[in-house]
C-alpha cells in the first residue's frame, strides 16, 4: 500500500480547522478522498461514512470509527497549529495525533479491504463532535448505519488494544443551608455541609473492582459559594468528575452516591457509559494471536456511545493529546496501518465458518 497519500491527506486535515461542530471542511476533504477512490459516500451533518463493496446482509458488520474534530489550540503552542510540518520523521500540527493519525490509518485499512470478499462487512465512519461528547457525532448516525456487530475505535493508544474503557459521570452537587450574618452562629452553614460531602467523595471506595480498570475514581473539580466575607451563603455548589468502570452501570454508581451524601446530586448526562468486551470475543482473540498488548483505558471516547462490543486502538500516544506542538511519528502512522490490516485479517480467520 502507498502510505504517502494518507500522509498527504493527514497534512490537509491538519491545515483545515475542524473544531467541534465546525468540522464541515474536513468532512468535505474526507468525502472527496473517498469519492476520488470510487467509493460511494454517505453524509449526515459533519459525519461521513462508507461501506465495503461486497456488503452482505448475511454477514456481521464491523465498524471502523474515528473522529475528525479537534480541541482548540492552547496558548503554549510554539508553532502554527494549522501548518503541518514534517521534521525528523515527525508530523506536527493540531489533531495530527488526536485523532488524525488513527483516522487516516483506519481509512487506509478500509481501502485495503474495500474490494475484498471477507467473512464480515466493513463500515468506515469519520465522525464529528467527539471532543465535546456532542449529540451530532457518532450517536446521530447509528440508526443510519447498517446493523453493527462490533467496532474498532481509532484513538492514539500506541497500537495497544483497550479492551475496557471508563465511563464518565459529571455531577453538579448543591449543599443548602440557612443564609445570614457571619457574626452569628449557624449550625447549617452550606459550606460546612458541602465539606462533609466533599470529604466523602474524597475517601469513599466502591466495593467492586474491574479486572482491567480497577476502581471507580471520583474527583471534586470545582467549588463555588458566597461572595461576601460577612455573609453565610444559602448554598454551596461543587462539581464531581466520576470515572466509572465496567464493574458498574452509571445508574448504579449514581444511586449509591445519592444514598451516601446529603447534598442534591444532578448528573449532566448518563450517555458516556463504561465499556468492556469479553476475552472470548473474536477481536480480542485476534489481538492475542497477534501479541497485541491489551489494557484498560481511563479516558473516554466514542466507544461510550457505540452500543456493540468494541475495542480502542490506534497509532500515536494519548499523552500527546490536547498538548502544545502536538505530533505523530510517520513510523507510528505506518505501524497503525499495518496493525489495523493484520487485525482485520486475523479477525477474518477467527470468523471462519465451521
Amino acid at each position: 500500500m502507498e502510505i504517502q497519500e494518507y500522509i498527504d491527506l493527514l497534512c490537509r486535515l491538519v491545515a483545515t480547522p475542524s473544531f467541534s461542530r465546525e468540522e464541515d471542511k474536513t468532512a468535505d476533504l474526507l468525502a472527496d478522498f473517498l469519492t476520488g477512490k470510487g467509493v460511494p459516500v454517505h453524509r449526515k451533518g459533519n459525519n461521513v461514512w462508507a461501506v465495503n463493496r461486497f456488503y452482505s446482509d448475511d454477514q456481521p458488520t464491523v465498524l471502523l470509527n474515528s473522529h475528525h474534530d479537534t480541541v482548540k489550540p492552547n496558548s503554549a503552542w510554539t508553532r502554527d497549529p494549522f501548518t503541518p510540518v514534517i521534521e525528523q520523521n515527525l508530523l506536527y500540527g493540531l489533531g495530527s495525533n488526536d485523532a488524525g493519525g488513527p483516522l487516516v490509518a483506519l481509512l487506509a485499512a478500509f481501502m485495503h479491504f474495500y474490494d475484498s470478499a471477507l467473512r464480515y462487512n466493513i463500515v468506515y465512519a469519520a465522525t464529528a463532535e467527539e471532543e465535546i461528547s456532542g449529540t451530532g457525532g457518532i450517536e446521530s448516525i447509528l440508526h443510519d448505519l447498517p446493523a453493527l456487530h462490533m467496532a474498532i475505535v481509532g484513538e492514539p493508544t500506541r497500537c495497544k488494544m483497550a479492551v475496557a474503557e471508563k465511563g464518565l459521570l459529571v455531577l453538579d452537587c448543591i449543599a443548602r443551608g440557612t443564609p445570614g450574618h457571619a457574626a452569628h452562629h449557624r449550625a447549617d452553614n452550606a459550606i460546612y455541609r458541602a465539606l462533609d460531602d466533599i470529604q466523602w467523595f474524597r475517601t469513599y471506595r466502591f466495593e467492586k473492582l474491574s479486572p482491567w480498570l480497577g476502581e471507580v475514581k471520583m474527583t471534586v473539580t470545582a467549588v463555588h459559594a458566597g461572595d461576601a466575607h460577612n455573609m453565610v451563603p444559602a448554598e454551596c455548589r461543587f462539581t464531581v468528575d466520576v470515572r466509572v468502570t465496567d464493574a458498574y452501570t452509571l445508574e448504579e454508581v449514581l444511586a449509591e452516591i445519592r444514598q451516601q451524601v446529603r447534598c442534591e446530586v444532578v448528573p449532566r448526562s448518563v450517555r458516556l457509559r463504561p465499556s468492556g468486551i469479553s476475552t472470548d470475543h473474536p477481536l480480542v482473540r485476534a489481538a492475542e494471536a497477534l501479541n497485541i498488548e491489551r489494557y484498560g483505558s481511563p479516558t473516554t471516547s466514542d466507544q461510550a456511545l457505540i452500543p456493540v462490543p468494541s475495542v480502542k486502538i490506534g497509532p500515536g500516544d494519548s499523552q500527546r493529546s490536547h498538548t502544545a506542538d502536538e505530533f505523530i511519528g510517520l513510523d507510528e502512522l505506518k505501524q497503525g496501518v499495518d496493525t489495523y490490516i493484520r487485525l482485520l485479517e486475523c479477525l477474518n480467520e477467527m470468523m471462519r465458518k465451521p
